[in-house]
């Protein structure tokens, strides 16, 4: 076997979790960070972050300051996007009834709002249609066509699916729709005959820009409008829309969506939460008020605090919901909607908690069985379809390996969800299993993906999927290690640390968050609380220094087993680092993933 180029971090072999540490700066790495900090001046723990997320001596500057206007790229260089942006200027100067059709979850919702916030600026009539998952199911489909055709829409514009919806776009074709598709979702070779398609994940786009997400796609195809309009003198009597005041939207859906923060999507993330902190959304503003997030927003309460809410109309509730709360411009509407996506999450936390515990058994079961199985499967008629996805990421968190949730509907057939590891692509798996036959219908991306199987497809799909991917785990678990940035003592956690590394980031899918090892410290508490099974922490240094933190939802894993019964003793602790904020103070806090025990 070749040694990795990466050293053991503090000797770990292997953790509690049975991960090798290995230092994320391998020999380049190292020499990145040196010069980062010797000839650039950069402090030497950011150049070490810097230097682990591939940054060069010269890209520091950029890196540290992404400015959208050196970042974005000509809009009209992706495939489709003139006759897009030729089609949706028809439709302004037309004042035509525009009918959009978006998914049920967050990048979906977000890239409703992002339209129709900008046609209706333009004098446009936008009608957005969210699908009911149970009822409806994913994507556009010819009954809903035929309501919005029948309401006198002229052009309907899919957001965040259509690219794989050959039949329904074909039926809104014979109605006497145009079509516009906005998608980003992996792309067959035949697409739909439509006025224009644009994913930057189509085959023949060259633009390199497939890791955005839908509402990152929209963004671009609303830039290119604006620009077409003003070539067309539309603008000289109205005041053109200011788009950057939306990229609260595209914040929000990019990391929602998991897609990596990189290049385009970072500039996005940045400089979305900048509007984010403005409050000037009222329904992010209420929805914020009912998550109790205090404090300027970061990366994670996006992804953690805000994006479960919005998720939860279209899990158990009413799709429309979160389009509707992004849109409104009525503070007691928005927290109001707000109130009920609030609700609708606590709901939707207990009917996961179940389905959960319900497909960690079935999942175990089924290793005991077959251990080296690369792709776990789960499945029940009493699993909401709208909580599988939760469900396969929980699966695939806790046994490290790709899994699926299968919500089995009464004539046999099942809708599922399936989520990923790092270097294993769901998405064209999923796509490869429905041009073999083994799926009704799917799609996704790298690290999610849908399907949808008939009676009797379960065991074929899981078969081939399996094979599929077989090599793909393989290589992902031989490559698996947790990839530690630095070590740091209790007495070095402070907000004034956190402030240096939040400048590395935002962190996130592609951009790792930066994790830290505490070496050789003293746990002095650890303690079972909430109904999640979480465990708090407490640690000293050797100096008396202490530091407090979480390890979530592990009380009955290993990891909480571990560390509830190392109470006194000595080990090293690998963490991230947040803030928090309780009664007008700040204090770093730490949020466990691994521990071992000092050799």
């Amino acid at each position: 076997m070749p040694t990795s180029p990466h050293r053991l971090f503090l000797g770990v072999s292997r953790s509690v979790l049975g991960r090798p540490w290995r230092d994320r700066l391998d020999a380049a790495g190292l020499g990145r960070a040196e010069s980062l900090a010797q000839r650039e001046g950069t402090p030497e723990l950011l150049a070490r972050l810097l230097a682990g997320r591939g940054v060069e001596p010269d890209q520091a500057e950029a890196f540290l300051a992404p400015k959208l206007r050196d970042l974005l790229p000509d809009p009209l260089s992706l495939t489709g996007m003139a006759a897009a942006a030729a089609r949706l200027a028809d439709a302004v100067q037309r004042g035509e009834a525009v009918a959009i059709f978006g998914d049920y979850d967050v990048d979906g919702a977000c890239s409703a709002a992002l339209l129709a916030g900008f046609l209706t600026q333009a004098g446009a009539r936008p009608r957005i249609h969210i699908p009911d998952r149970l009822i409806e199911g994913y994507g556009p489909n010819t009954e809903a066509i035929r309501m919005l055709a029948g309401e006198g829409a002229s052009l309907l514009v899919t957001v965040d699916c259509g690219t794989t919806s050959h039949e329904p776009l074909a039926q809104a074709g014979a109605l006497g729709l145009d079509v516009v598709v906005l998608d980003h979702h992996q792309a067959p070779e035949e697409l739909p005959s439509v006025a224009a398609l644009v994913n930057p994940n189509r085959q023949d786009d060259l633009t390199g820009l497939g890791h955005l997400c839908a509402a990152g796609v929209v963004f671009l195809t609303l830039v290119a409008t604006r620009g077409e309009l003003r070539r067309r003198g539309f603008w000289q009597s109205r005041p053109e829309p200011d788009l950057l005041e939306a990229l609260d939207l595209v914040a929000l859906a990019t990391v929602a969506d998991v897609v990596p923060l990189l290049g385009l999507n970072r500039a996005f993330v940045r400089q979305g939460l900048a509007i984010l902190r403005g409050r000037t959304r009222p329904g992010l503003a209420a929805l914020m008020d009912c998550a109790g997030l205090d404090g300027p927003v970061q990366p994670w309460h996006l992804g953690f605090l805000l994006g479960p809410r919005i998720n939860a109309g279209g899990r158990i509730g009413d799709a429309a919901l979160g389009a509707r709360l992004l849109l409104t411009q009525d503070e007691i509407e928005a927290r109001a909607i707000a109130q009920e996506l609030n609700r609708l999450n606590q709901e939707r936390q207990e009917i996961e908690r179940q389905a959960v515990l319900e497909a960690t058994a079935e999942a175990e079961h089924a290793l005991m069985r077959s251990p080296e199985q690369p792709v776990l499967m789960a499945a029940s008629a009493d699993w909401h379809p709208g909580i599988v996805g939760l469900v396969a990421a929980r699966l695939k968190e806790r046994f490290r390996r790709p899994a699926f949730a299968l919500a089995l509907n009464p004539s046999g057939g099942a809708t599922g969800s399936g989520r990923s590891i790092q270097g294993v692509d769901l998405g064209r798996a999923v796509r490869a299993a429905v041009d073999a036959g083994h799926a009704v219908k799917g799609g996704g991306h790298a690290m999610a993906a849908g399907i949808t199987l008939a009676a009797g497809q379960q065991q074929d799909f899981h078969h081939f999927i399996m094979a599929h991917l077989a090599e793909q785990v393989a290589a992902a678990e031989e490559a698996e290690a947790l990839m530690i940035d630095a070590a740091l003592s209790a007495g070095g956690c402070t907000p004034k640390l956190l402030a240096e590394i939040d400048r590395a980031g935002p962190f996130g899918s592609g951009s790792p968050e930066p994790v830290f090892v505490l070496p050789a410290h003293r746990l002095i508490e650890a303690q079972e609380i909430g109904s999640g099974g979480h465990v708090r922490v407490k640690l000293r240094s050797g100096d008396g220094a202490s530091v407090g933190g979480i390890a979530f939802r592990c009380a009955q894993e290993p990891l909480g087993r571990a560390l509830l019964a190392a109470r006194g003793e000595p080990l090293h602790l690998a963490a991230t680092l947040t803030l928090n904020r309780w009664g007008g103070q700040e204090k770093a806090e730490l949020r466990v993933l691994d521990m071992a025990k000092p050799v």
